[in-house]
């Protein structure tokens, strides 16, 4: 089917009270793989491709040029989305190219630099019809961030949304970045006071370190777009592991064919947990 915009997946995604999964993608195996497991699910996703993955491949348009192919080829709807970029070249090039949607990160600025800066990314989007995420308070890296001080202040991001008019929102609750344990511990009450005053959705970075009970917690406090990439490189280098283990494999198809599609299954199985129909409190 078309390309779908983000705005049209995540909205129906608010309207339905679920949420929605957004997958990175370092390798084309990876966009296949999400699009295999969502077709498995039934259900709409987002394929994210990050400035990280970027700087990996050392250029931006062959990769989210061959993700832009494989959403347009597949069975459910599929938006195309830049993640976690600080460059606006970046983003102004990507846009170029042809993504949905840019979640631009100037979190680590003061917050008057970050809303300057947000706002102009935003207001160049918003001309080319492109769906903008920001970021405010800090997610972290490996080892967390779990100072008070670095947790989003419901006050403060209703006045940013406010101010930079950004169409989502990513929050600092207590999830951190390149998790390899579930055992993260969310604030759920501070995410449903971030969502009784920021008036677009929520989204949850550092997903992969949240169980699937508290994924379905997170979703009925207030989180809609749910951002997935360690667990689920764990589970495709486990599988390649596995099937490495003969020594005498050789052929790139006997080992990334069955890691993409343990991927898939993963993926298809957690678009189960956070797209459950729940009343949200």
């Amino acid at each position: 089917m078309p390309l779908t915009p983000t705005a049209e997946i995540v909205d129906a995604a608010v309207r339905g009270g679920h949420g929605v999964g957004a997958f990175n993608v370092i390798q084309l195996e990876h966009a296949y793989a999400v699009v295999a497991g969502a077709e498995q699910a039934g259900s709409p996703v987002l394929l994210q491709i990050s400035e990280n993955c970027v700087r990996y491949h050392g250029s931006l348009a062959p990769l989210v040029t061959a993700a832009l192919a494989v959403a347009a080829e597949a069975a459910v709807p599929v938006a195309v989305h830049l993640d976690h970029v600080e460059s606006s070249q970046l983003v102004d090039d990507a846009v170029e190219i042809g993504v949905g949607s840019v979640m631009f990160d100037a979190s680590k600025l003061s917050y008057e630099d970050n809303v300057a800066t947000t706002k102009d990314v935003a207001r160049r989007c918003r001309s080319r019809a492109v769906w903008v995420e920001a970021e405010l308070g800090e997610v972290g890296g490996k080892d967390g961030v779990h100072a008070p001080g670095a947790r989003t202040d419901p006050a403060e991001a209703a006045s940013f949304v406010a101010a930079t008019e950004v169409d989502a929102l990513a929050v600092a609750v207590g999830s951190s970045h390149a998790m390899l344990t579930r055992d993260a511990a969310l604030d759920f009450d501070l995410i449903a006071r971030l969502r009784s005053v920021v008036d677009v959705p929520l989204v949850l970075h550092g997903s992969s370190g949240v169980s699937d009970g508290d994924l379905d917690k997170a979703v009925a406090a207030g989180i809609t777009k749910v951002n997935i990439a360690t667990h689920l490189n764990k589970v495709f280098t486990g599988e390649v592991r596995q099937r490495l283990a003969d020594g005498g494999l050789v052929d790139t198809r006997k080992y990334l064919g069955p890691a993409r599609d343990r991927m898939a299954d993963e993926v298809a199985r957690l678009l189960g947990v956070v797209r459950a129909q729940r009343v949200r409190t």
